[in-house]
């Protein structure tokens, strides 16, 4: 088996090549990653679900093939099926469901040669930007126990950064894999929507607002496993333009000098912690030592209409959720099987009438054309990749059922969730970390469809600024330790 200090050295292209070339052989690879997650997983909660039989099954067979052959890796339990296994999306109501089938991304993942042994946790639906439910706990940040990895997917986050993997699956419908990557020293991708297929049991993903990609702790990775998940499937509501070459190409290529708007602006008009905002202006002047011209500028948004379309979907969606799954299960939902939020929302979304969704669905293409229309000025938009810092677990989680805790939730994704509106590529990269030794990441956002360019510029702060060897201390520490 090889040792986790070695194992730790290496990305999943690099695992991947050790493969090939029989230096190290699937079972090797999957053991140690399985080792390190019984190891830390006690204190981190990270893997909620564990599927170790059924990857050794898939090791064994010596048939693995494709561009991450033998690679470990780990879904994200929202909406991810893996067939035969239970996807319980965080929620009490479906813990006890089996998938049937394969997701179309977790198909293509295994396609890939990837070996899946296990699933993060996700807060009930992903509602949330801390990472807990009454179902599975509360996942904590390697980087210090004190404080959240994020959400929602920060279940994977902690995994990658503690090690267990090098890279994890995820999803964002609000900034769901920029704020954990932000707050674990991460690369996190949001795609464009439509990028990455969704089905076949879904098709909307939250109104549009929902893409699937990972969490990777180098730029290569994530735009490797974009390659493996990015593409079309029969029926699809949404498709991105197709890009004309590997996304792995362009992380190799420094980008042309970019103008680039940094935006400090938020969505909710609140304060914006000072580590932020550092890790924003950080970034900037590293852009600048790399030949590109930032310059402060701020979208001209509406941002009411931002606000109620938010609203609207949310709430909208929150009553689909629960009347869908009381239809697809074939038994009534109560309180009882729900977070108090998830409930409250649930309950908002029935008030919402027919012609108020339609409306937040037209507000979402018409702030898709305010913002193409700025960026027809810039190449990019960098700003923090969060407007406040991680809390403490239990300080924001499903149990606060009120308007004021969806308000303060929603703080915290007033530099992210609009991107989910507009639909547009967007990555949290960690230039940055504090005085107290926790990362701050910066978020940098493209054109529709223009991930190319985001990866372009990726690569060359990865190499301007290398992050892969930094980790969380060892052993993991609470705050003021």
């Amino acid at each position: 088996m090889l040792k986790f200090e070695e194992y730790v050295t290496h990305d999943a292209t690099s695992l991947a090549e050790l493969v090939s070339r029989r230096e190290v052989t699937p079972a090797e690879l999957l053991e140690t990653a399985i080792a390190r997650a019984e190891e830390v997983n006690p204190e981190l909660n990270a893997v909620v679900l564990k599927h170790y039989d059924l990857a050794r099954e898939r090791v064994a067979d010596g048939r693995l093939q494709g561009p991450l052959a033998g690679v470990p890796f780990l879904l994200k339990d929202l909406f991810m099926d893996l067939a035969g296994t239970t996807t319980s999306s965080g929620c009490r109501f479906l813990k006890d469901t089996v998938a049937r089938a394969d997701s179309t991304v977790v198909r293509r993942y295994k396609d890939a040669g990837l070996v899946i042994f296990g699933k993060t946790h996700s807060p009930e639906f992903g509602g949330s930007p801390t990472t807990e439910s009454s179902l599975w706990g509360v996942t904590r940040n390697p980087w210090n126990l004190s404080v959240t990895p994020g959400g929602s997917s920060g279940g994977s986050a902690a995994a990658v950064a503690a090690g267990i993997v090098p890279a994890a699956n995820g999803s964002d419908a609000g900034g769901s894999l920029r704020m954990p990557a932000s707050l674990t020293g991460l690369f996190g991708l949001k795609p464009t929507r439509g990028r990455v297929p969704l089905g076949p049991s879904r098709f909307d993903g939250g109104g549009g607002l929902a893409t699937l990609h990972a969490i990777t702790r180098s730029v290569r990775d994530s735009a490797a496993l974009l390659d493996v998940a990015a593409g079309p499937e029969p029926g699809a509501l949404y498709a991105s333009p197709v890009s004309t070459r590997p996304f792995v190409e362009a992380v190799r290529e420094d980008p042309r000098p970019l103008r680039i708007a940094l935006n400090f602006a938020s969505t909710s008009g609140g304060t914006t912690d000072p580590d932020c905002i550092a890790a924003a202006n950080a970034a900037a002047r590293q852009c600048e030592a790399l030949g590109h011209i930032v310059e402060e500028a701020a979208p001209p948004l509406d941002i009411g209409l931002y606000l109620n379309a938010r609203r609207v979907m949310w709430a909208a969606v929150s009553a689909g959720a629960v009347l869908g799954l009381q239809k697809a299960l074939g038994r009534p939902a109560s309180e009882a099987d729900f977070e108090p939020t998830t409930w409250y929302l649930h309950l908002q979304g029935q008030r919402i009438r027919g012609d108020e969704v339609l409306a937040a669905r037209e507000a979402m293409f018409m702030l898709h054309r305010q913002m193409a229309s700025f960026m027809e000025r810039y190449d990019v938009v960098l700003s923090p990749s969060l407007q406040r810092l991680g809390p403490k677990p239990g300080t924001i989680d499903a149990q606060q059922a009120s308007e004021s805790a969806a308000i303060e939730a929603g703080r915290f994704s007033a530099f992210s969730m609009i991107y989910n509106f507009t639909g547009q590529p967007s990555m949290s990269v960690p230039l940055f970390w504090a005085a107290d030794g926790l990362p701050v990441g910066a978020q940098f956002t493209g054109r529709f469809g223009d991930e190319d360019l985001l990866f372009s510029l990726a690569g060359q702060l990865e190499r301007a600024q290398p992050w892969f060897t930094r980790l969380p201390p060892q052993p993991f520490r609470h705050l003021g330790d």
